[in-house]
């Protein structure tokens, strides 16, 4: 089975500028998503899902805690699921006939899986949807996170919760490409590895390049 960790370094991002502190605090948040700008979404879509594949509709939560240096809530998710177990995940999930739309399915979702109640939740807006090869079409829901939650992973869905700070995950040095030839195809993606209490924590694939697509929307 591949393992994306040992997969050569294709490159790093280095000359793309860390985007300043002053950006990502929650003031500077809300006004960016209440200001549209022109940008451009670098990583939307597996290159190897087929173009008549029919997508089922997922919602994620990306839910930036409000600290003194603001974090990213993020799961790994456990090992007996039955897709991308123990890899490191938003909080999400299928979008169900009973939910109004992708918003309110990312909210029940994270409610579900880490506890984190509605209420404490301040939705900012939508990125573009993530095309996942696993035929998933996932949409990102931003949103700032009061930092009194309490959380309570499910332990049927979660392995682990933590948070890695914006800043580390919105300075493109620390955003690895890397890729291998495996069955056949050549396999390419985003990793944005993060040492936390002696162990890595490797981010990578889908919720790698929502975050990458997050990076270009506030540098825009």
């Amino acid at each position: 089975m591949l393992d994306p960790r040992t997969a050569p370094l294709i490159g790093t991002d280095r000359q793309l500028p860390a985007l300043p502190a002053q950006r990502l605090h929650g003031p500077a948040l809300r006004q960016r998503f209440a200001t549209p700008r022109a940008w451009q979404p670098e990583s939307v879509r597996d290159p190897h899902l087929p173009a008549d594949q029919r997508l089922r509709h997922a919602a994620v939560l990306l839910p930036i805690v409000l600290r003194d240096l603001p974090t990213v809530l993020l799961t790994r998710r456990s090992d007996h699921l039955p897709s991308h177990r123990g890899q490191i995940a938003f909080p999400g999930g299928k979008v169900d006939p009973t939910d109004a739309d992708a918003v309110a399915a990312a909210l029940r979702e994270a409610e579900e899986e880490v506890g984190l109640a509605p209420d404490l939740v301040e939705v900012l807006g939508l990125l573009p949807d993530y095309l996942t090869g696993s035929a998933f079409r996932i949409t990102p829901v931003v949103a700032l996170v009061r930092p009194d939650y309490e959380p309570r992973p499910n332990p049927h869905e979660v392995a682990d919760l933590f948070e890695v700070p914006l800043a580390f995950l919105m300075d493109p040095a620390h955003h690895r490409r890397q890729g291998l030839d495996w069955e056949g195809r050549r396999h390419e993606w985003f990793a944005m590895p993060y040492l936390q209490d002696g162990a890595e924590r490797y981010i990578w694939g889908a919720t790698a390049g929502m975050l990458r697509n997050l990076y270009h929307f506030l540098a825009a």
